[in-house]
């Protein structure tokens, strides 16, 4: 079952791969890793995409609260979340199909950020099926490159506002 992870972790020299350690030490599969500051400097926010059972995930949770720099770390899978990925694809066309890709760009409510005479560069998004479903309508026309990004998300509300006022009084 697909999982997303976030981690509150101090801002600190090494703290990423410690937990990407963690991860290949124990055999565990990262699918989207995305990491950045928060609202304090001090305190970055990593996103992790994984797949596992109750088990195996409460597993990760447990090492993860074990290591030195991490904050918080929650389970956003079964909680009221919003979660968004980037994704830049640079699509074939002719001039017949020009059209038709634009609209495609416009259903999923992408930009078009580059084009030349054989290719557009296409910018959505979103959350992760919708970017799926932009690649699944797009394919046809022959995708050249594309890179996403790593999942972001976020709890709705102020669900994670006692950690970090928590972390602000020890420090």
């Amino acid at each position: 079952m697909r999982r997303t992870i976030t981690i509150l972790i101090e801002n600190r020299f090494g703290a990423f791969d410690r937990v990407a350690t963690m991860f290949s030490g124990k055999g565990f599969n990262i699918s989207s890793i995305s990491i950045g500051e928060t609202e304090i400097a001090e305190i970055s926010r990593m996103t992790i995409v994984t797949d596992g059972d109750n088990k195996i995930i409460d597993q990760i949770i447990k090492q993860l609260n074990r290591l030195i720099d991490t904050v918080k770390v929650s389970d956003l899978t079964d909680t009221y979340h919003i979660e968004r990925e980037l994704a830049l694809i640079t699509v074939n066309y002719q001039k017949g199909s020009m059209e038709e890709v634009k609209n495609i760009c416009d259903i999923f409510r992408g930009n078009i950020v580059d084009i030349n005479n054989k290719t557009m560069m296409i910018e959505i998004t979103g959350p992760p099926e919708k970017i799926n479903a932009a690649v699944n309508v797009l394919m046809p026309f022959g995708i050249k490159e594309m890179a996403r990004s790593g999942t972001v998300a976020l709890k709705r509300g102020e669900q994670l506002k006692e950690a970090k006022k928590e972390y602000v009084q020890t420090n």
